[in-house]
């Protein structure tokens, strides 16, 4: 069986994000969670892991002198949206930084996965995943972000991140 060396990210696909009674409601993010979960299956069928990337701060993180109170361990807001829970076999790394790579194990575990090709969808588009495509790209892996997988709640920015990652880090493609 020839292996397949591509992995699916999906980046803060949280309560407190998509839930529209979240703490740090990302308007539309909603909208995304159905083209997520097409991937989830299309990953599942293909037998591709699946990393979620999901924010853990705790009550006091100094990032709230900046941002609202979110996805706090041990609440309902930092768990990943049901439609999209994970699986077994599934992984979920913690983060604290925009990057997906900013103070984790994601490359560590991608390298013993030997994969070379990211997917990245979830949120958002100007922060988390632009961040995390930049530092993905910087070290080596190929990168697809499916437009429909991705959004931020200003939509403009958003535009704006997809065409920097597009014209200036140059993936392998923007869906």
């Amino acid at each position: 069986m020839e292996r397949d060396f591509k992995a699916l990210l999906i980046i803060d696909m949280q309560n407190d994000f998509v839930r529209q009674d979240g703490a740090a409601y990302v308007p539309g993010a909603e909208k995304i969670i159905e083209h997520i979960a097409g991937e989830i299956n299309y990953a599942r069928e293909k037998g591709r892991p699946i990393i979620y990337i999901c924010q853990k701060h705790r009550p006091d993180d100094p990032e709230f002198q900046y941002w609202p109170p979110h996805a706090i361990e041990g609440t309902r807001g930092a768990e990943i949206v049901d439609d999209l829970a994970p699986q077994p076999g599934d992984v979920v790394i913690h983060n604290w930084g925009y990057s997906a790579f900013f103070q984790t194990d994601l490359e560590k575990l991608l390298d013993d996965l030997e994969v070379e090709e990211l997917r990245i969808c979830g949120l958002q588009t100007n922060t988390c995943v632009l961040y995390t495509a930049m530092d993905a790209l910087q070290r080596g892996f190929r990168v697809v972000v499916p437009e429909t997988c991705v959004a931020s709640g200003d939509e403009e920015a958003g535009r704006v991140a997809l065409r920097q990652i597009c014209e200036v880090l140059k993936p392998l493609e923007i869906l």
